[in-house]
């Protein structure tokens, strides 16, 4: 039975989760891969979300990311690795989580905040288990960095790696596949806009549509490609499925300590959007 309020677990990974992505959208990320030789933006992130399972090819990025096209995946993997080991993006993605952060929360990297954030998030993180887990597993096998501001991007990762393989569960278990799975986000108003999707998965209008129209086929979607009755609640079970799979990191840590991370992370977050930390219109139905 669980001792913490309902979606507890999820509000803090919420708050959690967005400031480990900054680095995906830093100018410091792109320019400590191009410092590699990697200078495409889609072969700078599948090497550096990657790298900690080590030079794999495109079919276990597929597998583990789940909504890119592998034809895209395949253009760029293992391509990469001829031009940047796994060990150098690793360092080149700490080095600008570094500065990124640096960037963004000034100060706020060197407080008794960030401290104690770092030390909340690693606690939560201790519960976190590596079985038909990959990311996650992965980069459970990185050592923790000294620096507490780099010790809760660190956790961030891995909390977020964690519930995101536990999410591809659900996935499965509602049978939507990559695309699905993106374009019935998308309807909740939540997800990423259409435009960046299809910019950055490698999938094309026509296989949206396609996605679209399997979901209308199954009564979620209706012809104004909202939601249906039935797809909220195909969504909403998927998101409480997530939460039942990855209830432990947060169960772990406690009532007191969850509401306390999502405390701090949400004032980490709050400065890191008003800073510009990502795409003004990266969320939405454009």
């Amino acid at each position: 039975m669980t001792t913490l309020p309902p979606r507890a677990g999820r509000r803090c990974h919420n708050a959690v989760n967005p400031l480990h992505s900054t680095v995906y959208f830093s100018p410091d990320f792109t320019e400590e891969m191009a410092a590699l030789g990697v200078t495409d933006s889609g072969a700078a992130y599948f090497a550096g979300r990657a790298a900690a399972m080590g030079a794999v090819g495109p079919g276990v990025v597929t597998a583990s990311f789940y909504n890119f096209n592998h034809e895209l995946v395949a253009r760029h993997l293992p391509a990469v690795w001829e031009t940047a080991t796994p060990a150098a993006v690793l360092a080149a993605r700490l080095r600008a989580a570094d500065a990124t952060l640096r960037r963004l929360l000034g100060d706020a990297v060197e407080s008794d905040e960030m401290r104690e954030a770092a030390r909340l998030a690693l606690r939560a993180a201790e519960a976190c288990t590596r079985h038909a887990r990959p990311l996650y597993a992965a980069h459970a096998d990185l050592p923790v960095p000294e620096a507490p501001h780099l010790a809760y991007w660190h956790a961030a990762t891995l909390l977020r790696e964690h519930r995101g393989d536990a999410h591809l569960v659900a996935l499965l278990s509602a049978g939507l596949d990559p695309l699905e799975a993106l374009v019935s986000h998308t309807a909740t108003g939540k997800g990423m806009a259409p435009r960046w999707i299809l910019a950055t998965r490698g999938w094309r209008r026509a296989d949206w549509d396609a996605a679209a129209g399997r979901l209308r086929g199954r009564g979620l979607l209706d012809e104004r490609g909202e939601l249906t009755e039935a797809g909220s609640a195909l969504r909403a079970g998927l998101e409480d499925h997530t939460d039942r799979l990855d209830a432990a990191p947060y169960e772990h840590l406690g009532a007191a300590g969850v509401e306390r991370l999502t405390e701090l992370a949400r004032g980490f977050l709050g400065a890191a959007v008003a800073a510009g930390a990502f795409p003004q219109d990266v969320v939405g139905k454009g």
